[in-house]
């Protein structure tokens, strides 16, 4: 049995959830709000580990030749593990069966602030194969930057 699966129901209770334990990272409420609301309409898949869902990542198709991961969050006691790893190659795979040859992710660019978990965060994309492609500077607020990372997907077998 796989250890990823693809949610139907209760998307954005499940988001909101993992969101909430993840305040580095998911600090702004009215964007938590609004993230949760949009994952409900996308695709959704989940990594199980210890009997419950460890991460979650979000696909939006932008046809006719991406996906984006909108949004992928793994529970804190999953950190390093191996969780977000899957659920990049999972992500990946599904882009590939969708007909897409880029998966994209959008995250917080590096600013004159310490922040080590974005730094972290951005090592991670970087790690799994995604290339920094360009930084939009108020593509969200003119205080959050945002860095367009781009992971072209080789030939797969579904």
């Amino acid at each position: 049995m796989t250890d990823i699966s693809l949610v139907a129901t209760g998307k954005g209770d499940l988001c909101r959830e993992i969101m909430n334990e993840l305040p580095e990272w998911f600090d702004q409420p009215e964007a938590n709000a609004a993230c949760a609301y949009i994952v409900e309409e996308l695709p959704l898949l989940v990594c199980q580990r210890d009997g419950r869902v460890a991460g979650l990542v979000a696909l939006k198709q932008h046809p006719p030749s991406a996906t984006e991961i909108f949004l992928i969050a793994v529970r804190r006691q999953f950190h390093r593990r191996g969780v977000g790893q899957r659920l990049v190659e999972a992500a990946a795979d599904w882009a590939w069966v969708a007909g897409c040859r880029l998966l994209t992710v959008k995250t917080l660019a590096p600013r004159d602030q310490h922040e080590p978990q974005y730094a972290a965060t951005r090592a991670f994309y970087e790690g799994s194969g995604f290339i920094a492609a360009e930084i939009f500077p108020k593509l969200w607020h003119e205080d959050f930057p945002c860095l367009f990372l781009v992971k072209p997907l080789d030939r797969r077998i579904p």
